[in-house]
Formats: structure tokens, C-alpha cells, sequence
């Protein structure tokens, strides 16, 4: 018999590292929480004798034979039967109030989302008791630990009847992951797909329907309105340089003295002597507004330019000066306000972004750096997520070559094509995760 430790940050990368060494044969003999994470002790070709010889399970004999630790084990055992009676009582009392008789002697059927919920009231249960109480606790630190098994082969055991049943439904999702695709995107989309579609329709309505539900504004150089548009941002987007390839576009179409930029961002080191060198280059003039009052008046002076561009301060969701940048903003009602996304940021940063910038209600955005991107689907699934129009991509620092009208259509294939210089594939472990039936969260 093989008898091995695991040590993981939770119990679901715990249970991988044991289904990938051990198998599925393994059996587990104890789980316990530590500082660093979760530790399991699994064996392989499991001997009963051997293992309580080893000091496993509850009839194993005490390691440690002090009358502090058999004090301490009798309070915990006395805790868990208390909390299996008081679970019962409830179930009894439950069934009373509901009219359904309680057989606990004839064997049933549950189905996993019971199974979840029988676990969740014995949970319940537990947790009635005072927090400080040290049995108690361990028996919910247990319970826990058990729920999160629960989890694991539950949706394991969900991803593998989808595999079996729907397996081109079961390619679809697999193919999404690969893609980058976060996976509550992924379900919405294939939630849309036929139900009778065959080999051939599941390799590409899914790019269809990726496609499809990218939302673009339809600008572009040619027809563009002009106005004034500020593009905001976190830290290091490429606000500056997109500014710039847009102002260098409408110099091209309506000549320098019909575009001018503003600076708004008074806290980067070299943020406004920047914006001024592009000025230069392009002999547009550039302006400087440090609060919501300065702005009014520059806009006043500049009201007869075509095209206007505001270079905002890149500031994260959690910095305290985003308040005072929305301010600044929302004093002038006719700015339009673009969110600038970079697509190689992971798919949380943008999608946190997106929200800590919802405040000032962006019309549009701007995805940047797709030649810095290893895959695009983290970026595509925030823009889907929060069905956020998009007006222009860039893919270099070139002024002003690198920028593009957004086209969902090239996304797709830029995805596809991203992919192709991969040979990752997705674990069946994640797969389960993303896509599994996971046990209901417990209170």
C-alpha cells in the first residue's frame, strides 16, 4: 500500500494532485486544514489493517496518549453526535411540517442538487453553536472540507454525463476554453446553439455566434463626427498613444487647425510633456485642464474645433482620485467618454475595469495591444459580458498605422488564429470546474 501527503491551496487542486499521482482508485483517509492550505492523506491499493496500524481514522490508536488530547477527542466526538442529532431533529421536524413521511430505513435516490442540500443543513446545523466553542468548529472546518469534495466529484461527475451525452455540445465548450473564453460567456453562447447540430456546424457556429455578439459602434475615420471624447483608462492602457493615432487620423481629414487635445491628467510624471511632443509632431495645440472648472473654459475656447481629444490619468478601480476624475467629467455634459481596454491584461483586470469605470456610463471602448496579447477570448468575453460597444482596435506603437475600425468578424479570426500557435488543451479538472454542476454555495 502507498500512503502519500498532499498539500494544496484548496481542496479542489488538492484532489487534482491526487486523481493525476494516484488515480481514481485512491482512497482518501484524512483531510486537514492547515495555515498554508489543505492537506490530504491519500493511499493506493488501500489495506484497512495497515492503515490503522498507521494511525488513521477515528478507531486508530491516539498518537498522541496525553489526558489533554483524549479530553479533547471525547469533546469532539461528543460535538459530532450532537450535531448528527440535532441535523436529524430537523429533518424529522422539516418532514412533520411538510407532510412527508420520513423513512429513514428505505433506501432513496438523490440527486445531486439534494445530495448538496442535505449536506448544507447539516452545515446548518453545525454552525448553530457558539463560534468560540474549539469542537465545534473542527467538526465545521470537517464539513467544509467535505463539501469541497463534494464539489469537486459532483461536477466532475456532471462534465463527464455532458462528455458522454452531448459531446459535440461538450467539443463547443472545450474549444471556447481554448480560446481564452471565460466560462460563464461560454454557456450563454452555447446555450444558443442547436440542440440537432451536427460535427461540421458544431466547428463553426460557435465562432459565428462569438462573432456575433461582439458589439461594435461603427466608426471610422471617414465618417466620424468629430465632437470631444475622453479616453479613460487604468494605468498604462495606451491612452496616450491611441489619443495621438486619432488625432494624427483627423489631422489627415480636416487639417491640424480643426483638432486640438487636452491633458486632464496632472498626476503621471511626463504625462502632459508627452501629449505636447505629439502635438508638436502633428502642429495641433494642446491645452491643460486640471479640475472640472478649467475644463468648461477650455471646451468654450474650443468649441469651433471639429475633432477634440481629452488624455485622462489612468487610475485603478480602488484609487481614491477616480471620484474626483468622475467629477471632472460629468461637469461637462458634452464629452463623450471612450473606456480604453488593453487586450493583453488578464480577463479579470479588464472586466474589473469595466465595472470600476461604470460610474460614468462609457459609450464606447477601445481595445489596444493585440499584438501583445497571447490570446484575446479574456477581453472578448468582458466586451460580451457587459455588452460593451467597441469603436476602435490597435495593435502596435506606429503613429497612425496601428489602429483599425473594430470589425467582430476579424476579432474571431485573430482568436482563431492566436490559438493555432498553441498546444495547450484543457484539463478535464478545469473543464469540470468551469462547466461541472457544482454543489450550491453554503451559508
Amino acid at each position: 500500500m502507498k500512503i502519500k501527503r498532499f498539500v494544496a491551496p484548496d481542496m479542489r487542486q488538492a484532489m487534482r494532485q491526487v486523481r493525476d499521482e494516484q488515480g481514481p482508485d485512491a482512497v482518501i483517509l484524512s483531510t486537514r486544514r492547515l495555515d498554508d492550505g489543505i492537506e490530504i492523506i491519500a493511499a493506493l491499493d488501500y489495506d484497512e489493517a495497515l492503515v490503522r496500524e498507521a494511525g488513521f481514522g477515528f478507531d486508530a490508536p491516539a498518537r498522541e496518549e496525553s489526558p489533554i488530547r483524549a479530553t479533547r477527542d471525547e469533546a469532539e466526538r461528543a460535538a459530532r453526535i450532537d450535531q448528527a442529532r440535532a441535523a436529524t431533529a430537523a429533518a424529522v421536524e422539516r418532514a412533520a411540517k411538510s407532510g412527508t413521511p420520513l423513512n429513514t430505513n428505505a433506501p432513496q435516490r438523490q440527486s445531486s442538487a439534494a445530495l448538496a442540500a442535505s449536506v448544507a443543513d447539516v452545515v446548518r446545523a453545525a454552525t448553530v453553536a457558539p463560534a468560540n466553542d474549539a469542537a465545534v468548529n473542527g467538526v465545521r472546518a470537517e464539513i467544509n472540507n467535505l463539501r469541497e469534495m463534494l464539489e469537486v466529484q459532483l461536477s466532475t461527475l456532471a462534465w463527464n454525463q455532458m462528455d458522454r451525452e452531448q459531446p459535440l455540445r461538450a467539443r463547443v465548450l472545450r474549444e471556447m476554453t481554448r480560446l481564452g473564453i471565460d466560462g460563464d460567456v461560454a454557456r450563454a453562447l452555447c446555450a444558443e446553439l442547436p440542440a440537432d447540430m451536427n460535427a461540421e456546424q458544431a466547428r463553426y457556429l460557435p465562432l459565428g455566434m462569438l462573432s456575433r455578439n461582439i458589439r461594435t459602434s461603427g466608426r471610422n475615420f471617414d465618417t466620424v463626427g468629430g465632437g470631444t471624447t475622453a479616453l479613460v483608462g487604468t494605468t498604462g492602457v495606451g491612452k496616450t498613444t491611441t489619443i495621438a493615432k486619432l488625432a494624427a487620423r483627423a489631422v489627415l481629414r480636416h487639417g491640424a487647425s480643426n483638432v486640438a487635445l487636452i491633458s486632464a491628467d496632472q498626476y503621471r510624471i511626463g504625462a502632459g510633456a508627452q501629449l505636447e511632443h505629439y502635438g508638436r509632431l502633428l502642429g495641433v495645440r494642446v491645452f491643460n485642464a486640471h479640475d472640472a472648472t478649467s475644463l468648461r473654459n477650455v471646451l468654450l475656447q474650443l468649441r469651433g474645433k471639429h475633432t477634440v481629444l481629452v488624455d485622462t490619468a489612468g487610475l485603478a478601480g480602488n484609487d481614491p482620485k477616480l471620484q474626483q476624475q468622475f467629477e471632472t467629467l460629468r461637469a461637462t455634459s458634452d464629452v463623450r467618454v471612450c473606456l480604453v481596454l488593453a487586450a493583453n491584461a488578464q480577463a479579470q483586470a479588464i472586466d474589473n475595469a469595466i465595472r470600476a469605470y461604470a460610474p460614468l456610463a462609457p459609450q464606447s471602448a477601445i481595445l489596444t495591444k493585440l499584438d501583445e496579447a497571447p490570446l484575446i477570448g479574456g477581453a472578448l468575453s468582458a466586451l460580451i459580458r457587459h455588452r460593451m460597444p467597441l469603436d476602435y482596435t490597435t495593435d502596435g506603437q506606429r503613429v497612425p498605422e496601428d489602429i483599425a475600425s473594430a470589425d467582430a468578424r476579424k476579432l474571431v479570426c485573430l482568436a482563431a488564429q492566436l490559438l493555432k500557435q498553441r498546444n495547450d488543451e484543457p484539463d478535464d479538472a478545469l473543464l469540470a470546474e468551469r462547466f461541472g454542476i457544482a454543489a450550491p454555495a453554503l451559508a
